[in-house]
């Protein structure tokens, strides 16, 4: 079953104008549970566009989105935050946490949001934590804990509401190679071992050289699609 599928969308600024831009042009796109994919292509291509719009950040000017069967292109606003807070999962390059809450508070947050009785929130959080190597930096705010460990608990604060996928933009933008290979072995451990679908916007090779699947934008549109040619890899 699909997760994700986009049909003949379409995103302009400025439409009908002389500063009109493209920023999809007909974009037709179905992603699977458990992917590990990789968008990638040149500034201005359209990625975080895309990801955008798969995430409910961002509305369409035309064309469908559908997550999970639902087309969710149709929801008012209300109706957007409420579904991303239940079916989406984000990793932000800027990290996006609170700075005045700890590593366990930041994951826990969305649990919060969602009403979630609190034996169920600390046993997710914990193991959560757990699972990306910081149950030693469990009381420590963003500012105590290195950059690669902030990215770590993002991931798990993405993790905490069950979704159905994670959006990933540039989340290794801002971290060095070994925070970078420790972030995307946790990744890919989670997508292989608890078929959890990852969709990335990146531009970093080491990212690409790791997804099963690599979708090329370029001026708004998909011009290349490696995913046969990942399978074995």
């Amino acid at each position: 079953m699909n997760v994700i599928e986009t049909t003949n969308l379409k995103k302009f600024y400025n439409e009908g104008t002389e500063l009109e831009v493209r920023a999809l042009n007909d974009v037709n796109l179905s992603i699977k549970q458990g992917e590990f994919t990789a968008i990638v292509g040149p500034s201005g291509s359209g990625k975080t566009t895309l990801l955008n719009i798969i995430g409910g950040l961002d509305t369409p000017t035309y064309g469908k989105i559908f997550i999970d069967g639902k087309d969710i292109s149709k929801l008012n606003e209300n109706q957007l935050i409420d579904f991303r807070l239940h079916h989406i999962g984000f990793v932000f390059q800027a990290y996006n946490l609170i700075p005045v809450l700890s590593a366990y508070e930041n994951t826990e947050l969305i649990m919060l949001l969602q009403n979630k009785p609190e034996q169920e929130r600390r046993k997710r959080v914990i193991n959560l934590l757990k699972a990306v190597g910081l149950e030693k930096q469990i009381d420590k705010r963003p500012a105590q804990m290195s950059g690669g460990q902030q990215q770590r608990v993002a991931v798990a604060r993405a993790l905490a509401s069950k979704p159905k996928f994670i959006l990933a933009d540039e989340p290794t933008a801002n971290l060095d190679s070994k925070s970078t290979a420790q972030l995307l072995d946790i990744m890919k451990k989670l997508n292989e071992e608890e078929g959890m679908t990852f969709i990335f916007s990146t531009h970093d090779q080491r990212v690409i050289d790791r997804a099963k699947r690599v979708i090329t934008l370029d001026d708004g549109k998909i011009i290349q699609d490696t995913s046969t040619l990942k399978e074995t890899y």
